[in-house]
């Protein structure tokens, strides 16, 4: 599904500081490129309300860019389709009327090919009000900077619903063929590294792009804690299963309990049990679970039941943010395109895997930092009105692209979502 945009110029931008239009070309064809390896009819399936179809992030993506920036800096700019600003808007209720989420699935029409013509409409006019604007004002340079950031949590939520998609197959489809990295050696046994506690600066204090909720820079104190040197194992959760620990009332939240019950957890998301032996459906092929791989596709139930299980907790996102600044901003993340967590690599002393990989369940429930105020107009709708009964995240995924994670980054999922990669970090103290 390689498209014109992305043959003529490439996703790499080049060695030196990309442009505005470097940038824009480089984030939607990445965008592209990672759907090369589908065909149309992957593109239109939603398994369920929380999944898209791929069509639909194409489209939706395109929309913000024409919504936000093209139809309040072009004078007379003329939609491609008036109709679609109603089929893929998706949140914004200030922006206009919506299509019913659990019914993208249900859209034949518009196709695949003209989803791809609407993106090239779009991206055509985007570059011509970016060499035209040689010096962006800077509210259409923020715009275009929050436009391709969201594309980039949009590339995120395609790979992962892709897998949700394919995943429902019985064939096990594979979306793109390859060896899932493994060095054949055991993890470094569990450490702890401790922290002093008390008061610490918490939120995005650089001059790059941040989201409005990593904001107001605020004080917080902490007391002394202690971090686990790397990320829960498959091998470990295992240990968790046979002990019992999906029938254990006791190290439940009720809600938990009752999300277990309901939809009859047993193991992580996406694995099975085939002769005995625990499988998992990735994005590489069906296979053997790697005992020694981070476990993912957890909820924030199995996390939390897990820690108590273990004798431990979950971190706070604070005490995440304050011990993640010791390491480098480094991990497998979307561009090696492994699509798949892999072992911690032995050796070294200190935090790995606190970014790339999975995303680490924290036990904070997301809410607005003190003196928090979204902008008005539709684009404050971007985060501030989902700050009730969901938990923050930390760190970045496999999915995650390495431009688009900041150490304040929060992501947020309500506590029983597991089709993301979501894993666990342990906590004592």
């Amino acid at each position: 599904m390689e498209t014109p945009l992305v043959q003529s110029i490439g996703r790499n931008g080049g060695s030196h500081e990309a442009s505005p239009a470097e940038r824009y070309i480089k984030v939607r064809s990445y965008t592209e490129h990672l759907c090369d390896p589908l065909v149309p009819e992957d593109c239109v399936i939603q398994t369920m309300e929380d999944v898209s179809p791929t069509k639909w992030h194409l489209a939706h993506t395109t929309w913000f860019f024409e919504t936000f920036v093209l139809k309040k800096f072009v004078e007379g700019y003329e939609p491609y389709d008036e109709r679609f600003a109603y089929l893929f808007n998706s949140y914004y209720v200030q922006a206009g009327d919506r299509h019913c989420r659990p019914k993208r699935g249900l859209l034949s029409r518009p196709t695949v090919e003209e989803v791809y013509e609407y993106r090239g409409y779009v991206d055509r006019h985007m570059q011509e009000l970016l060499i035209a604007s040689e010096n962006l004002d800077s509210e259409l340079r923020r715009r275009i900077d929050l436009g391709l950031n969201h594309e980039q949590q949009h590339q995120e939520l395609i790979l992962t619903d892709v897998k949700h998609v394919l995943s429902e197959n019985p064939l096990h489809p594979v979306y793109k063929p390859g060896q899932l990295i493994g060095h054949g050696a055991l993890p470094p046994e569990m450490q702890w590294i401790e922290f002093d506690g008390g008061l610490f600066d918490v939120g995005y204090t650089g001059d790059g792009f941040f989201y409005d909720n990593e904001r107001p820079v605020h004080k917080y104190y902490l007391e002394p804690f202690a971090v686990g040197s790397r990320l829960v194992t498959n091998r470990e959760y295992v240990e968790f299963m046979d002990d019992g620990g999906y029938d254990r009332q006791e190290i439940w939240l009720s809600e938990g309990w009752a999300a277990r019950a309901e939809h009859g957890w047993r193991a992580p998301g996406y694995w099975e049990s085939v002769d005995g032996l625990w499988h998992s459906f990735t994005l590489r092929g069906f296979r053997p679970v790697n005992l020694d791989e981070p476990v993912s596709h957890v909820s924030y139930y199995e996390a939390d039941a897990y820690a108590r299980w273990v004798g431990a907790r979950l971190l706070t996102e604070f005490e995440w943010e304050v011990a993640s600044a010791m390491v480098p901003l480094e991990g497998n993340f979307v561009e090696e395109e492994n699509f798949h967590p892999i072992p911690v690599v032995p050796g070294g002393n200190g935090l790995a895997q606190m970014f790339g990989d999975v995303w680490e369940w924290t036990r904070s429930q997301y809410s607005p930092y003190p003196g928090y105020n979204p902008e008005p107009g539709a684009l404050g709708e971007y985060n501030g009105k989902f700050m009730c009964n969901q938990f923050v995240l930390r760190g970045g995924s496999v999915a995650t692209s390495s431009s688009h994670i900041r150490r304040s980054y929060r992501n947020f999922f309500y506590p029983g979502a597991r089709w993301q990669f979501t894993g666990i970090r342990l906590a004592k103290l």
